[in-house]
């Protein structure tokens, strides 16, 4: 297929802009793409005419539970926390994750053609993500990257999960604590691998490895200013990636994240309440100042918090609150991508990627448009 008289936003690294261009398709992946002055078609191609309408990147969404909680369903599709043991790395988000949610196609119809799932925040350490498409109907075809990071939780969701189990953790200090002492023993028993030791085989201490060896960051769940500076902490003592999630309190403390430089923010969902003390300062404000601090920001809806649908109207609010647009667009796109190490095959578009685009026929931030087509590895699928 042959998109023509488009223009195409790459969301390149120079944020080129194709005024009038075209993109060829082959094979699910960008073939060439360039001006229509150089264009010329083969007789064998199918042509898609966008004249007047934007190409973009699919949407990324860098941090849900799609397909983990059952749309309309309650306990028996609820498959994002197994909160019977603190400690749970060895879980596996693609387990658990259910393709046929309609929210799956909600996501399409809204552009949001790749997110990061897995499981929540109940247990400090919670288990592996996936990054996946959103088309599909076997989890182990839409797999982009598995795992793509490991779930970390601190503050207030695992202390009020095993408080009201009477178990640890119940306080900060022990939420950390239990974290320190699972990633104490992987990195003694990985370094007793490496030595040919030959431990015997746990599978909780090998799904923490690819942390140590830097194959996949931590992703922490956090709020507090305090708890932000506990995952830095905690992943300075180990010598791992990190990503933060949520992070409502990083615009407060922007200087001193810059200082850290974390491979990125996974910064939302802003279209809620503060159901929790914890979020007492949010504000739609926080995910523009972060990214003023030249800290990489990526937009969140933290589905189903916020239905991952809106994470156009997300990015929206984001410039309305004094976030510069292009850096909104980037938030949706390009720069999650790199956070969360998938921008080999998604967030942009150029030769060699997946062809994930969304076309549109005016601004994608302004909520009255949606998209005209959708196309997920060059299958239109809107």
């Amino acid at each position: 297929m042959i998109i023509k008289n488009v223009a195409v936003h790459t969301m390149d690294a120079d944020n080129t802009v194709i005024e009038k261009g075209y993109i060829k398709i082959f094979d699910g992946k960008i073939a060439a793409i360039g001006k229509m002055s150089d264009f010329i078609a083969c007789s064998d191609e199918t042509i898609l005419d966008a004249e007047g309408q934007q190409a973009y990147p699919g949407f990324i969404d860098a941090h849900t539970h799609l397909g983990m909680f059952g749309d309309s369903v309650g306990f028996e599709g609820d498959d994002g926390n197994e909160d019977s043991d603190p400690v749970m790395p060895h879980l596996r988000a693609i387990d658990a994750i259910n393709p046929m949610d309609r929210y799956f196609q909600e996501a399409r119809n809204a552009g949001v053609t790749t997110v990061l799932t897995g499981p929540g925040s109940a247990d400090p350490i919670a288990g592996q993500l996936a990054a996946i498409k959103t088309m599909g109907k076997r989890i182990d075809k839409m797999i982009v990257k598995a795992p793509v990071g490991m779930k970390f939780a601190l503050g207030e969701n695992p202390k009020s999960t095993f408080s009201d189990k009477d178990q640890s953790p119940i306080t900060r200090m022990a939420t950390a604590s239990l974290i320190r002492e699972a990633l104490h023993k992987a990195k003694k028993y990985y370094q007793d691998k490496e030595n040919d030791d030959c431990p015997e085989y746990d599978i909780k201490y090998e799904a923490l490895i690819p942390l140590f060896k830097k194959e996949i960051p931590a992703h922490f769940h956090v709020h507090r200013a305090d708890d932000i500076f506990t995952a830095i902490r905690i992943c300075r003592e180990f010598d791992i990636d990190y990503v933060l999630v949520h992070a409502t309190e990083a615009y407060l403390i922007g200087e001193e994240l810059a200082e850290e430089n974390p491979l990125g923010i996974l910064s939302g969902p802003i279209l809620t309440d503060r159901s929790k003390p914890e979020l007492q300062n949010l504000t739609p404000k926080s995910t523009g100042i972060v990214a003023g601090y030249g800290i990489k920001t990526a937009i969140i809806t933290d589905h189903p918090e916020t239905p991952v649908q809106y994470l156009q109207l997300c990015a929206a609010i984001a410039v309305r609150e004094g976030m510069d647009r292009d850096t909104a667009i980037r938030a949706v796109t390009s720069v999650p991508a790199e956070i969360c190490g998938i921008a080999d095959r998604v967030g942009s578009l150029a030769v060699g990627k997946d062809a994930d685009i969304v076309l549109y026929a005016g601004d994608p931030l302004n909520i009255m448009n949606s998209p005209v087509h959708v196309m997920i590895d060059g299958k239109l699928v809107k």
